[in-house]
Order: structure tokens, then C-alpha cells, then sequence
């Protein structure tokens, strides 16, 4: 699990890497286009220094042709945005299992130490029976040696 982990990181990284280039390469195409739109409104080839069609119709080509680039940006912040949260939801997924394969061994530990629980008390309660044997042994030893010792004299 860990090695697909790493693998799917070290697969990730280059095209992470590239895609962060390709944005900024698309942040600086967008603000030259600006650059080159803010040039053509200030245009006026007109009569008199006023703006023509000509003029409106090629800032309009510029507005047009920076969409399209905010365009091409807002699918590239999406793509990035997909690869994280894949990268995310792999990385769930293994902190996930991980969690379960160690629940699932406090589960086998918790089972083990019940069971040692109960050979002690088994043992315990052995022990207790043995004294209690031992105990009575005892009684009936003292108790016969003294009928004996009473018969004698």
C-alpha cells in the first residue's frame, strides 16, 4: 500500500510540476494579451482622433482572444484541482485501511489479553481449591491425631 503510494506521488510530481509551468506560461500570455488590449483601446486612427470601427472591431479581436486564455487557465486551475483531490482521496484511502488494520489488531490484542485474564483467574481459582484441599487435609490430620492421641491414653 505504501509503494503504490510513493509510486503515484513520484508519477504525480513531474506532471504537478509541469502543470504549475503551464499555468504560468498561461498567466504571462494572458498578461501580454491585456498589455496589447489596453494598446489597441487607446488607438484612434480616426478623423479628428476619434476611434473606427476598425479600431473597436480589433480591441474586441484582443478582449476576445483574452477569454479564450481565461478560458484555457480556469480548465488548467481545474485539472490541478482534480490531481489533488485524487491525490487526496488516495491518501485517505491509505490512512483508511492503515486505521482498520490497526483496529483490527487492538481487536486481536484486546481478544488475547481476555484470554490471559481468564487462564489467570483459572489458575487463581485452581489455587484457591488447592488450599482449600490442603486446608481440610490438615483439619482432618490434626483432627484424627487427636482421636488417635485420646484412644491411646
Amino acid at each position: 500500500m505504501k509503494a503504490r503510494l510513493i509510486l503515484l506521488l513520484l508519477l504525480t510530481l513531474p506532471v504537478f510540476g509541469f502543470a504549475q509551468a503551464k499555468l504560468e506560461r498561461l498567466l504571462e500570455d494572458r498578461e501580454k494579451m491585456h498589455r496589447e488590449w489596453r494598446a489597441s483601446e487607446s488607438k484612434k486612427s480616426g478623423i479628428f482622433g476619434n476611434r473606427t470601427k476598425k479600431d473597436m472591431i480589433e480591441t474586441n479581436e484582443w478582449m476576445e482572444r483574452i477569454i479564450q486564455k481565461d478560458n484555457q487557465i480556469m480548465d488548467e486551475l481545474k485539472m490541478l484541482s482534480e490531481i489533488e483531490k485524487t491525490e487526496i482521496t488516495y491518501e485517505k484511502n491509505d490512512y483508511k485501511f492503515i486505521s482498520q488494520k490497526q483496529e483490527r489488531e487492538i481487536g486481536l490484542l484486546k481478544r488475547a489479553l481476555q484470554e490471559k485474564d481468564q487462564d489467570i483467574q483459572e489458575k487463581v481459582s485452581g489455587k484457591r481449591t488447592y488450599e482449600w484441599t490442603t486446608f481440610l487435609f490438615f483439619l482432618s490430620t490434626v483432627a484424627l491425631g487427636y482421636l488417635f492421641w485420646k484412644k491411646r491414653a
